[in-house]
């Protein structure tokens, strides 16, 4: 048994003492280890006495045992924490660990609590437990700050970022060589804006979820309260949204008339929460209405752990989608160059989640129907309607790429969802004027629309997975702001050719297609509707335990 082994041969060292005996050092000679190993070489016998010793302690779960034996072994089982500051440091990381949102006692917290303030009344074997539960406990906390506790490979059956890699053994080495145990762990901490502005929103709704009691309940039972209607409702709804902060007047149980002052609070309350800014009190902004700051906070926790999935280095340029916020932006070093609105995959054919690089820009693009659309809704509109593809501007190919005649094709044949289906350039084309390519599996990119109005929804899930970008020819334009021959003039006359026009993006450009529900923005928390349900699921998992 391989822990058997790490904590026999552990056990010989006197890992760390009393200060007297850090400072005179200990040595095993063989000799002795020979008598000890004699007397101690039963795996059997050493397995229960560290079952009995994790046991007393609260029935510890090692997360790393064949890496600590590994490491161990290495090391001829030497220990590695016989410094008291590198332990004091480990366990002051793991205490504020609750400021990242995690569970300090993931990482052994309490067992480390007792054990390192009574170092000098421990015999050598609970030295040596408490030697590895030291490792252990830095080789878990290091690994849920680079890449999260959760797999969301494990979760999601599309996921397309890449789980950020992590030397274990060598950021221990590194942190004991350095004397700095605080700086590795933060060396592997998300760095990025939106994950520290979490943690202020982390620490305020931790207090709000704490003195927070008995909020009001608005009844989701009714129509829907539109301007000047009467409701028996609108007290209570004044009544939470002063809870909210969003009305200091006074409250009456007989004003029941939705009257133009609370119209504006409500409005500004939708806007926060990234409800449909109509100021219409629906099922959607009641059931927003009554989120309990508990139910925010952990809204907060799910998004902290999401953004240690994340790529640690976004790029220095890059185009980052927040696809639960419907919202783009271009940043280059620490300058956000852009924000433009955004629409994204319905509930039912979701926009994914990964990372790649731009390539091109397609001008006056055409559109390859994706095989979804292509049998779930061309082939069925065409077989009804005769002028279907003729009225779409649609091309049709065989396998052996010949275009057809709509005429002569028989909808009816299997042989039909062989063919191709490319929409040409032009008005009706759904990827308007410009794609801006980035080539990956989901055959996903940005491209504008000839359905202009539907940016001014505030809920806007309403694309086949690609992402319609609200100014997106100003996106192109930036993209090609190093090649001074695409100027102004030269984009319009492309365009005005209706001529399929690619051309290759020569800077570095990352994109980034990611969800998050929660992030602060100027010092206040913001949210977004999770629409495609995703939030409850993380929360669960990540306190299952």
């Amino acid at each position: 048994m391989k822990f058997s082994r790490l904590l026999l041969f552990l056990g010989l060292m006197i890992l760390f003492s009393c200060e007297e005996d850090q400072k005179k050092g200990i040595e095993t000679s063989k000799e002795e280890e020979a008598v000890v190993i004699e007397k101690l070489a039963s795996a059997d016998l050493i397995a229960k006495r560290f079952s009995r010793l994790s046991n007393s302690v609260g029935n510890i779960d090692l997360q790393y045992p064949d890496l600590l034996d590994s490491i161990y072994s290495k090391r001829d089982y030497k220990p590695i924490w016989t410094d008291r500051a590198l332990r004091e440091d480990l366990y002051r990381g793991i205490e504020r660990t609750k400021e990242d949102g995690l569970e300090p006692e993931d990482y052994h917290l309490s067992y480390l609590k007792k054990s390192l303030s009574n170092l000098s009344e421990l015999d050598d074997e609970e030295r040596s437990l408490t030697e590895i539960i030291l490792t252990d406990a830095f080789f878990s906390l290091t690994s849920d700050y680079n890449s999260g506790k959760l797999d969301p490979k494990e979760i999601y059956s599309i996921w397309g970022v890449e789980s950020n890699k992590i030397d274990l053994p060598g950021l221990l080495d590194h942190g004991v060589q350095k004397n700095n145990i605080l700086a590795a762990i933060d060396s592997v901490v998300p760095q990025h804006e939106v994950y520290k502005g979490l943690k202020r929103s982390l620490k305020e709704y931790r207090e709000l979820a704490e003195n927070e009691k008995d909020p009001i309940f608005i009844s989701e039972e009714g129509e829907s309260i539109k301007a000047d209607e009467k409701d028996e409702r609108i007290p209570n709804i004044k009544r939470r949204l002063k809870e909210l902060g969003y009305w200091d007047k006074e409250i009456a149980d007989s004003l029941i008339i939705y009257d133009e002052p609370l119209q504006k609070a409500v409005k500004e309350f939708q806007e926060k929460y990234g409800i449909e800014t109509d100021g219409v009190i629906g099922g959607g902004t009641i059931k927003t209405l009554n989120k309990t700051y508990q139910e925010r906070l952990e809204q907060i926790l799910v998004n902290l752990e999401r953004w240690r999935w994340y790529p640690k280095n976004l790029g220095e340029q890059y185009i980052i989608v927040n696809i639960a916020n419907y919202r783009l932006h271009l940043v280059k070093g620490e300058d956000t160059l852009a924000t433009h609105r955004t629409m994204v995959g319905t509930e039912a054919r979701k926009t994914p989640v990964f990372s790649d690089k731009v390539e091109h820009i397609v001008y006056n693009p055409t559109w390859t129907i994706p095989p979804t659309i292509k049998s779930k809704d061309v082939i069925p509109s065409a077989s009804k309607d005769p002028d279907y593809i003729n009225r779409k501007n649609f091309s049709i190919f065989n396998r052996s790429g010949e275009k057809m005649n709509p005429q002569d094709v028989d909808w009816s044949s299997s042989k039909v969802k062989g063919y191709t289906f490319r929409q040409e350039a032009g008005p009706a084309n759904p990827l308007g004027l410009v794609k801006i390519i980035y080539p990956n599996e989901y055959m996903i990119y940005l491209h504008d629309t000839p359905s202009k109005s539907l940016f001014n929804k505030n809920l806007r899930a309403q694309s086949s997975g690609c992402v319609r970008v609200q100014g997106v020819l100003d996106l192109a334009k930036m993209l090609l702001n190093d090649q001074p021959k695409y100027d102004d003039d030269k984009i319009a006359e492309i365009l005005k050719s209706g001529k399929t026009t690619t051309i290759k993006v020569t800077q570095n450009v990352n994109v980034h297609h990611l969800y998050w529900t929660a992030w602060n923005e100027n010092g206040s928390t913001r949210f977004a509707e999770d629409v495609y349900k995703r939030d409850a699921a993380i929360y669960n998992l990540l306190t299952k335990n």
